[in-house]
Parts: structure tokens; sequence; C-alpha cells
């Protein structure tokens, strides 16, 4: 499919520009991760986590060079699925499809649903029982669900709200914090392994992904052969500034006790800096942002769902709609199950990881589309974006995805082969039942 023949895919009003989807990838990237992950991959390469964070923004970059040209050129909505199925058919796309809604959201959910219960258990000490906490993660489900059940209104209001307050906390850590900085802390005694740079930066990556979610609505973007670059380059720029500082200021101010603390390393590292007080506001902050990041997916994801049971690609009792309050009810419903269930039975390291590989899969495809476009239709034209230096860049970009995705463990690895095995047998079953309607 031509770019010119996806441009009319919906009829929807192009209204979003390169500011509004910068803010949109910052916020959609910015969540629960920064305020877990700078302890955890303090504790497998200390003081040389830098050097994940630089191999993350090198990915990323890689990456979304290639999605800034093929957003370019490919406007319809649907993000990294529809760049695939455009560049390789239905098949592929039903795969990313799955990869994206479950292997991604659906877990990357849980494992934040996770950390935002340790999170509050430290201040209400009574989550650390299995019982308590199982019963907290139902009752959020259950609140988050029923919110954007009763109405699209309520659950933007909802969202926008949580995503305003979860930035004070960090913008206030980073600035005041790097007056707390102790300049010996900083320094690298010693290089740790590629083995140990590998696990620490797939494990990082984690809090650099969900760009990607800001272009499911490319359909509505002003001029996307400007939007789509400009956009990603503002986000992504903004954040990896934001990550690095944060880590700098963690472990300038903790030193060697930020490998100590792998629940909440912002936190204490707040209580150093501002006192008792800090540690409490970064605890709210946490918490916020893990339940605005929530908010907005149970918001977003279950559309996509939604959707896919409309296309008869899902099972078709998901594409209901609520006969009040016009909303769809059931891919609500089913989002926020699966999410209970995972975060009640899993561990916010196993499952990062596994959302984490999911993402990258899909990353390669998006490289890959990137690569099939140009031969199918030629260089990007003059009003299209125009990646440098060719096929390189997808090619190094895939390069250092598989390199991350290698340093998942065998039980990890046949987790995502069994979730892309059930996506092929899913897609060949709702195939043989449409042919027989």
């Amino acid at each position: 499919m031509s770019d010119g023949d996806n441009n009319s895919d919906e009829g929807l009003i192009r209204t979003i520009g390169p500011k509004a989807l910068g803010t949109n990838i910052f916020n959609m990237v910015v969540g629960a991760g920064i305020f877990v992950l700078p302890g955890v991959v303090a504790a497998q390469l200390g003081s040389a986590a830098i050097i994940a964070y630089i191999i993350c923004a090198l990915a990323i970059g890689l990456i979304f060079l290639c999605y800034a040209e093929i957003g370019s050129r490919i406007t319809r909505s649907g993000g990294s699925y529809a760049y695939i199925e455009d560049a390789f058919g239905p098949f592929l796309g039903f795969i990313a499809q799955i990869l994206l809604w479950f292997g991604w959201a659906v877990l990357s959910d849980a494992a934040i649903t996770i950390a935002m219960v340790k999170t509050i258990a430290m201040g209400v000490p009574l989550l650390n029982d299995p019982i308590w906490s199982t019963i907290f993660i139902v009752a959020l489900m259950a609140s988050i669900a029923y919110t954007n059940i009763i109405g699209v209104k309520s659950g933007v209001r909802f969202y926008l709200f949580n995503t305003a307050a979860k930035f004070v906390p960090l913008a206030m850590l980073l600035v005041f914090g790097l007056f707390a900085i102790n300049l010996d802390n900083l320094v690298i005694p010693k290089l740790p392994t590629i083995e140990q740079i590998g696990s620490g930066t797939l494990l990082l990556i984690f809090a650099f992904v969900g760009a990607e979610t800001a272009l499911n609505s490319s359909g509505e973007f002003k001029n996307p052969s400007k939007t789509v670059p400009m956009g990603i380059l503002l986000g992504m720029g903004s954040i990896f500034i934001v990550y690095l500082g944060l880590q700098t200021v963690a472990q300038g101010v903790l030193g060697s006790e930020l490998a100590q603390n792998t629940e909440a390393p912002l936190a204490a590292t707040a209580e150093l800096v501002f006192g008792d007080w800090g540690a409490t506001l970064l605890l709210v902050g946490a918490a916020i942002s893990i339940f605005a990041t929530l908010s907005g997916d149970i918001l977003a994801t279950p559309r996509v769902i939604f959707a896919a049971a409309r296309d008869k690609n899902l099972p078709g009792v998901l594409g209901k709609v609520h006969p009040k309050f016009k909303t769809p009810h059931m891919a609500i419903i089913f989002y926020v199950t699966a999410i209970g269930l995972i975060a009640v039975s899993g561990t916010f390291q196993m499952l990062a990881v596994l959302a984490s590989g999911s993402i990258l899969i899909v990353y390669i495809g998006v490289c890959a589309a990137t690569v099939k476009v140009r031969m199918r239709d030629g260089e990007p034209s003059a009003e299209e974006f125009k990646m440098p230096a060719g096929y390189v860049v997808p090619i190094l970009g895939s390069s250092v995805i598989i390199w991350m995705l290698s340093q998942m463990s065998q039980d990890e690895w046949l987790s995502i082969i069994i979730l892309i095995i059930s996506s092929v047998v899913l897609y060949f079953v709702q195939r043989k039942i449409l042919n027989r309607l």
C-alpha cells in the first residue's frame, strides 16, 4: 500500500504537530521505570551504569530514525502495526499486533503494577502480605476500569491530572540534587564485562521504550513528514537528558548505596537531598507516575483490542460497546483482568525483561519494514523524511537489538517463543473461521 492510499483511511482531522507529539512521547516513555531502574542497573554495573544509558540512547536513536522515515511515508493510524503490515502483509502484522498489546502493553503494565505495590508498601507495610497486595491490585484494576467504562472523558481527565502531577518530584530532584553530588561517587573504578553491560542494558531499555505508542495516532498528524521526525527528536532527546541527569544525581548522592536500593532508589536519593519529606515526595510521585501510566494505557490499549475484535482478529465479544456509556467495556475488562492476573503471579524484573523482549522484536520488524518500503517504493521524496546513511541505520539498529535480545535467558526466550507460536496459531484459526463464514 502506498502512502497516497493510506492517507485517507480514517477521515481524521490532522491536528497534532511536532511539539504535541514530542510532549506525548515524553509522557508515554517517562513512567515507572525511571523510579525503579537506577538502583537495579547500578546493582549490575555500579557507577558504570552510564554505559548502559548511552547504549540504550544509541539503540533508540537508530530505531527511531527508522520510525521517522517510515512514519513520514505510512501515515495511517496504527504506528508499528501499520508499518509492519504495510510492508509484510497481514500475517506478520497480526503477530506484531499481539506482541504490542499483550507482549508489551499487558506485561509492562503488570510489571509497573508490581512496582507500585512495592513502592506503596514502604509506607503501608501491610501490602507486603501477598493477600493484601492481591486485594490492592484487584481494587486498583477495578477502579481504573470503572473510570474508563463510565466514559472516555472521565478517563482523559484522570490521565491528565496524574500526568501533570508525576513530573514535579522528578524535576525537583534533578535540579536540587545536582548540588548534592559527591564527584567521587561518579568515578568508575573498574569497567564491567560485556555480559554485565548486556544484562543491564536489557533491563534499562524498559525505561526507554513506549514512544512508538504515541505514533499510533499518525492518522492525525499535521504534515507527517516534518511532525514525526521533529516530534521524535524533541521527545526522545529530552528523555535522554532527564534520565541521564537522574542517574547521575542518584549515583552522585548515594554512591555504592545506590545498588542496595532496588525498590525506590530515587526516594532514597531524595531523602538525602531534602530530608524525610523528600523521600515521601518521591514515593508519592512514583505511585502517581505509575498510576498515570496505568490509567493512560487502560484508556488507550483496550481501543486497540476493540478495533482488532471489530476487524475479526480477536473474539467478537471484545468488540462490544456498552449500551449506556458507549465505551468498549468488554475490551477494558479483558485488558485489566490480564494485567491483574499476571501482576499477582509475576515479578517486576522478569516481566520487564519479557516486555522489553516483545517490543524489541517489534522494533526489528519496523527496521526491516523501513528497508522493505524503500526497496518497494524507492527512496523517500523531498516531502518525506530521509534517514541518513541509507540501509546502514536499520542494519545497525537491528544488530544492537539482536545483541540485547541475546542477553535473555533460555526461560525468557521460551516465553517469547510460546507467545509468537500462539499468535501464529490464533491467526490461522481466525482465518479458517472467517473463510467458513
